[in-house]
C-alpha cells in the first residue's frame, strides 16, 4: 500500500481535473448552472445512474493506483497491465462510469443538452481509445494485453473468463 501512495494522490489530482472537468464544469457550464432537480422517479433514477457510474470509475481508479501502480493519466500510466475488477468483464470500465454519470446528470436534470453532450463524449473517447490507448498498451505490454484485448470486449461488460496466462501483478 505504501507504494501506492504517490498513484493515489495523482489519480486523486487527475480525476479532479479531468473526469471533473467532463462531468461537473462542462455540465454546468451547458446548463449555465445546476437547476435544482425536479422531483419524481426520473430524478431518482438519474441520481443511481450517477451514483453507479461513480461507483465505477472510482473502483477502477483505485485498481489502476493500488495493482497497476499508476493513474488513469495518459502521461502517468500504470505500471502493470490491469485485468482486475471491472477489467476482467470490458476493457474500458472508467470510460462507462463516466458516461453513466453524464446520462445520470441529465435523467437528474431533463436535460437533452446534457443527453447530447453525453452522446458526444462517446466520440472522442473512442477515437482516443482506438488511436492511442489501444497501441499504447499493445506497445507497454505487448503480448499480455493482446491476449487480454482477445478475450475482453472493449464497451459491451460480458461474463469473460479469465485468462490464466494473462499476467497481472500479485
Amino acid at each position: 500500500m505504501t507504494r501506492a501512495f504517490g498513484p493515489i494522490l495523482k489519480t486523486i489530482l487527475f480525476t479532479i481535473f479531468v473526469p471533473g472537468t467532463v462531468t461537473v464544469l462542462v455540465p454546468a457550464w451547458l446548463l449555465g448552472g445546476f437547476p435544482r432537480p425536479e422531483r419524481g422517479p426520473l430524478t431518482w433514477v438519474g441520481v443511481l445512474i450517477m451514483l453507479l457510474g461513480l461507483t465505477i470509475y472510482f473502483r477502477c481508479a483505485w485498481e489502476f493506483a493500488v495493482r497497476g501502480l499508476g493513474t488513469p493519466a495518459p502521461i502517468a500510466p500504470t505500471k502493470f497491465l490491469v485485468v482486475t475488477a471491472l477489467h476482467r468483464y470490458v476493457r474500458n470500465p472508467m470510460y462507462i462510469g463516466v458516461f453513466g454519470v453524464l446520462l445520470g446528470e441529465a435523467a437528474t436534470f431533463r436535460s437533452a443538452v446534457l443527453l447530447g453532450y453525453a452522446a458526444f463524449f462517446c466520440v472522442p473517447v473512442q477515437l482516443f481509445v482506438v488511436f492511442y490507448e489501444e497501441p499504447t498498451l499493445r506497445r507497454q505490454f505487448g503480448e499480455s494485453y493482446e491476449e487480454y484485448r482477445r478475450s475482453v470486449p472493449r464497451w459491451i461488460p460480458r461474463y469473460a473468463k479469465q485468462d490464466k496466462r494473462i499476467s497481472r501483478r500479485p
